[in-house]
């Protein structure tokens, strides 16, 4: 299996190091041993940065830091948006450039340790095309982030829960692994921080099998969030709207058939 973890990033050149120092290694260890998960092996990792128009020099700190790095079969792209255009954007760029069977989106300050990310590769066992990170899961936790910003991610994923399905805790992260036919086939136009929670939904919706990694946020040592808290909550409000409809849609079009 290919492996190709994308990693958006906006003025975050103070987290560059961390990533060097904290992402590179797990990856590394990962090559060497030759696994994805219990049931796959791994053959190669491409990292793909997204540098999504910052205005610091997160963009040449990531090249400098990476560019001379050499491990068998890991290889580096570094993109770049010439304005900020978004969390959902500078995925949906990496998607674009990603060559694997397994596509991950990282974040680039930390919050979710990248050591973890091993385990949660080993939940995408046959059979399951989405897993995603759940702090929000009985298993998972919460770490030093504030409450207030934590309430609007929390009430949006037990919303979530309500419309798509219960048995997945958090919707609202960006931690998370899939198998390539998903970002294939799913399309999502969100540019901001919905685009991940959009993805995940339509695929629930068209039937791909997704499940909840207990895992723990913490909150960012560098920089500050990106997040426009009153934008982003109006995006899943509209959002939320259009799943309503559909899932009404479906139902009225079951009752019609029988």
């Amino acid at each position: 299996m290919k492996l190709s973890i994308i990693i958006p990033c906006y003025n975050e050149v103070e987290n560059v190091p961390k990533l060097h120092d904290e992402l590179l290694p797990v990856i590394q260890a990962m090559l060497t041993s030759g696994q994805m998960n219990t049931k796959e092996s791994l053959e190669s990792v491409e990292m793909i940065f997204v540098d999504d128009g910052s205005s610091d020099s997160t963009s040449a700190r990531l090249q400098k830091s990476f560019c001379d790095v050499t491990s068998p079969g890991l290889s580096f792209q570094f993109l770049k948006h010439e304005t900020n255009a978004g969390l959902g954007a500078a995925v949906r760029t990496g998607f674009s450039h990603a060559g694997g069977d397994i596509l991950m989106t990282v974040d680039s300050d930390g919050t979710y340790k990248f050591s973890e990310i091993p385990a949660l590769l080993n939940c995408l066992i046959p059979g399951v095309d989405i897993v995603t990170a759940s702090p929000y899961h009985p298993q998972g936790g919460v770490i030093g982030v504030p409450e207030y910003r934590l309430f609007f991610s929390k009430g949006s994923s037990m919303l979530y829960r309500i419309l798509v399905d219960r048995n997945i805790y958090t919707y609202t992260c960006l931690f998370r692994a899939y198998r390539a036919r998903v970002v294939r086939e799913i399309s999502f136009v969100s540019n901001d921080f919905l685009g991940g929670t959009e993805l995940l939904v339509k695929a629930m919706l068209k039937g791909f099998h997704a499940v909840d990694f207990p895992s723990v946020l913490y909150k960012r040592m560098y920089g500050v969030s990106k997040a426009r808290i009153a934008q982003t909550v109006r995006s899943h409000l509209k959002f939320m709207g259009w799943v309503l409809w559909q899932r009404l849609t479906f139902r009225a079009r079951a009752n019609e058939t029988v």
